[in-house]
This record gives structure tokens, C-alpha cells and sequence, in this order.
């Protein structure tokens, strides 16, 4: 199918979300995106909506913690599936450079064809080393049944901090239970994946990641005391309370001005 070139005008009141959308598909036609991952996209565009389409200040938070966690591990690795190379390769490329972390695909829907995709687009962007692709996978976490199960022994096997952006819950439960610390990004605080994670980043990929590696950038230099005074003070219990409870309050803020329209879930009142 011949790909057309979709101009969105940047005065769309969801340019920036067409845009995305736009980028999804046209990873999904160079096979990088599974068909079920524009559906998964959907689901949290949904949530996104419920954030106003902004960072909280409690996921800016999160974030601290996130590349604490990343900068003090002995053997960080990054997932990486369809969507999130699709919204996110030069960042996590840049983010694995900032923390030492290595880069591993992992894939629900598995091909030596996507796995291919997505190494040369990482690759594109700056990766030198991309782990987990095909006979490369050749270890197994015996608790999972689908084709995540398959992970490099130099990558995810071994890791003790895993950043699993995009994830499902099966596996970010199986490598916690392997004490392993998982930190997700997930926009639905609800979600079994953001429930058992270590640190869940209730925010969009596509603003997540750049904070991210900012922030990891800003603390990489920091005193290993100062990183472990950042994660002692952090409890994602209570940021998962704190972001239910932001959606809440900003839901009922728009309900009793009576102003719950498109325009108004746009942005915080």
C-alpha cells in the first residue's frame, strides 16, 4: 500500500495527537508496529485525555525516581516493542548512551521481520548494540507463555532494572517476582502493569522518555547518596494514589463548572 503524506494543520485542536497517530501507522505499513498495537494506542489515548494531555507534576516525580533507579543499577536494560520504538527510539537510544543501560527487543507478536525492523530503525537513531533479536533470544522466563518469554541472556535475563514502556502486564509481573525492578510508563494507573510495577510513570511516551533522559542527564553526576535519598523517599503506592486522584479531581472540577467538553478535557482547568 503506497503511503500518503497527511498534512495536519499545526491549528488542529489535536494536531499533536493526529501526528502520532500518523507516525503509528506509517510504522505499521514498514512493519515495526503490530496491528494490535494501534489498538493498544487507542487505550491509552483515552487515559491521556483523563491527564489533560500534560505531565503532572507527581509524573515529573516519578520520573526523578525512574532515572535514580536507572543510574544506580549494576545491569539496566530497556525494553523495546513496536509502539515504543514507533514514538520513542531516539530518546530511549539516548536514554541507554545517559544510563549505561543495554537495549533489548521484546515482542508479544514476535517475527524475525519486525525484530529486523526495529533494530534497523533503532540503529538509525544512534544504537550500537541491540540485544534479543532473533536466535539472540535464546533464554526463556518460564512464567510467561506467550513469545515474551524469549529474552537475551545478556540483556533482560540478567538485568536487575528493567525499563518496560508500553508493557503488559504478564511480563512486568514475572520479572518483579524474579526481583527485578521494573519501571513502566503507562498512562492507565489501574492497569495490572502499573499496579505490580516498581515504578510506574503515569504519563505519555512521547513526553515520558525526553523528561527522562533529561533528568537522568541532570542527576548522572549526582553523589550515589543523593540517588539513594531520591528512591528512599519514593512510594509508588502513593503516586498511583496520587495520580487516580488527579484524574479525579480534575474530572470533577470540569464536571461542576459544567464544562466538560472536547475542548475544555484539553489541557488542566
Amino acid at each position: 500500500m503506497k503511503e500518503t503524506d497527511t498534512k495536519i494543520p499545526s491549528t488542529h485542536p489535536r494536531a499533536e495527537s493526529l501526528r502520532i497517530r500518523e507516525k503509528l501507522v506509517r510504522h505499521y505499513r514498514t512493519g515495526i508496529v503490530a496491528e494490535a498495537g494501534l489498538f493498544a494506542h487507542g487505550r491509552g489515548e483515552a487515559f491521556d485525555y483523563l491527564l489533560g494531555e500534560k505531565t503532572t507534576e507527581n509524573a515529573l516525580k516519578t520520573i526523578k525516581a525512574a532515572a535514580a533507579t536507572l543510574l544506580t543499577a549494576e545491569h539496566p536494560v530497556i525494553s523495546v516493542n513496536g509502539n515504543a520504538a514507533a514514538l520513542a527510539a531516539e530518546n530511549m537510544v539516548k536514554l541507554a548512551e545517559v544510563t549505561g543501560a543495554r537495549i533489548e527487543i521484546n515482542l508479544f507478536y514476535r517475527s524475525s521481520e519486525r525484530e529486523i525492523a526495529i533494530k534497523r530503525l533503532l540503529e538509525e537513531v544512534g544504537a550500537r548494540r541491540v540485544l534479543g533479536v532473533g536466535n539472540a533470544a535464546s533464554a526463556q522466563i518460564a512464567e510467561i507463555g506467550s513469545e515474551r518469554r524469549r529474552v537475551d541472556p545478556e540483556g533482560i535475563l540478567v538485568a536487575d532494572v528493567v525499563l518496560v514502556p508500553l508493557e503488559d502486564g504478564d511480563r512486568a509481573e514475572a520479572l518483579v517476582k524474579m526481583r527485578k525492578k521494573v519501571i513502566a510508563i503507562d498512562l492507565n494507573p489501574l492497569s495490572r502493569t502499573a499496579q505490580v510495577a516498581t515504578i510506574t510513570i503515569v504519563d505519555n511516551i512521547v513526553r515520558a522518555m525526553p523528561n527522562l533522559v533529561e533528568t537522568a542527564e541532570k542527576l548522572k553526576n549526582e553523589r550515589p547518596s543523593r540517588l539513594r535519598t531520591i528512591l528512599s523517599n519514593f512510594s509508588n503506592e502513593k503516586n498511583l494514589r496520587e495520580a487516580i486522584s488527579f484524574i479525579n479531581q480534575r474530572l470533577s472540577g470540569l464536571a461542576d463548572k459544567g464544562t466538560c467538553t472536547a475542548a475544555s478535557l484539553k489541557g488542566t482547568p
